[in-house]
């Protein structure tokens, strides 16, 4: 019998999307084992459990502490001090006035204006990273490229020093592939050594800051700490969770955007004959190729959503990467359309944890495409494209391609 969903699967990286079909086509919204949950795989939804402030990302908002203890050593997420002090207990994790108040410290840095003054960090960054690739032969673009601009500019948005960014690149992908359905012994020991390596230098740079501040995120939020707006472990938390967000998901949405661009060549012409159309073309690459698949939600009450009635616990997987390949929701879903209007879209996620990066991960694209774009006549691959598995990323861990001059 074939498995309901099955993300260590070989080919599963490189092609979830017939997988994902199937579970639009079942009735309701069925039970995965290796969860313990609810799958939700069509737009309708996703969007009503992501939007309901009923469904909580943590426990803690409706459980006794004992109870939240067994599902932690349940989801073996025990027994890792750094780990449990500033992950489990990040934005990410909170929900109700705790998570709003964290978020409004931070957000004034993530508009879209302030972001705008990026621009020129990030095209310098590119312009001098790109110009060696172009006409140097078969190049992997996540290894030479990819994998370095997100950690330069959320970086330099926070304060971090330059020459860092590959590290918290490798600490932040070890933190976040813990909370894949795989917890290996392994995997448990680089999450927990990571978030300890990550605490030291986030409290090295506060020390930093505090002596001497900048116009930088950390500052700011040293200047909100002071206020009495959040706690200091708090605030290691929450830069240490920008952090993990800023990289990762990025570099996959760059590698499968391009992969997705060469795959359709009408739409790479079209957007290189109008280059206006980046932001749309930008918008579609995050639609064709949601980089984080899937978040979970629980029932905080007994309710009825989805056309059932669920008790309070209920555990529900939103795959935000199906609910955008939904034929019920976009013509020829499978397709790259840069020029698909309306683009309504959960790549970001809805509700109170829509993702705060999103303008950050727009302008680096934009940023990028439009330079590889006017900057080549061709990119062509250059060898097959490795995926990553499982469920907590999409993207291509090697992209071999060749950008002719």
């Amino acid at each position: 019998m074939e498995p309901l969903l099955d993300p260590a699967a070989p080919d599963f990286g490189a092609d979830p999307w017939p997988a994902y079909a199937r579970l639009r086509a079942m009735p309701g919204l069925p039970y995965w084992a290796a969860f313990d949950g609810y799958l939700a795989s069509r737009m309708e939804d996703v969007r009503a459990i992501a939007l309901d402030r009923r469904m909580v990302r943590s426990a803690a908002a409706f459980l006794p502490p004992d109870d939240v203890r067994r599902l932690q050593v349940a989801g073996n997420f025990h027994d890792m001090p750094f780990h449990e002090r500033y992950v489990q207990t990040s934005m990410l994790e909170l929900d109700g006035p705790d998570h709003d108040r964290l978020r409004r410290a931070v957000f004034p840095f993530f508009t879209k204006t302030r972001l705008e003054s990026l621009r020129g960090f990030v095209a310098d960054w590119v312009a001098r990273e790109l110009a060696p690739l172009i006409g140097a032969g078969p190049v992997d673009f996540i290894e030479s490229l990819a994998a370095h601009l997100p950690g330069q500019v959320i970086g330099h948005l926070i304060g971090t020093d330059p020459a860092l960014a590959p590290q918290m690149t490798a600490w932040s992908e070890d933190v976040v592939s813990y909370f894949d359905i795989d917890r290996s012994a392994a995997k448990k020991a680089r999450a927990e050594e990571a978030t300890r390596l990550f605490a030291e230098l986030l409290e090295e740079l506060y020390a930093a800051r505090r002596a001497a501040p900048r116009d930088d995120l950390m500052s700011a939020l040293i200047g909100a700490e002071t206020a009495g707006l959040l706690t200091h472990d708090e605030l290691i938390a929450t830069v240490m969770q920008i952090l993990h967000a800023g990289h990762g998901s990025t570099i996959d949405v760059i590698g499968s955007g391009l992969n997705a661009l060469i795959g359709h060549p009408d739409q790479m012409a079209a957007l290189r004959a109008e280059p206006a159309l980046m932001p749309q073309a930008v918008q579609e690459m995050f639609r064709h190729s949601a980089p984080l698949p899937f978040f979970h939600r629980y029932a905080s009450v007994d309710l009825t959503i989805c056309g059932q009635d669920w008790p309070k616990g209920t555990k529900f997987g939103l795959l935000y990467a199906s609910a955008n390949r939904d034929p019920a929701a976009f013509a020829d879903p499978d397709r790259l359309n840069i020029r698909r209007r309306p683009n309504m879209h959960l790549a970001f996620g809805a509700g109170a944890h829509v993702c705060l990066g999103n303008n950050l991960a727009r302008l680096n694209m934009e940023v990028l495409f439009s330079a590889l774009l006017s900057r080549t006549r061709a990119i062509e691959a250059a060898g097959p494209v490795l995926w990553k598995t499982g469920l907590q990323a999409h993207g291509p861990r090697s992209l071999p391609l060749t950008l002719i001059a």
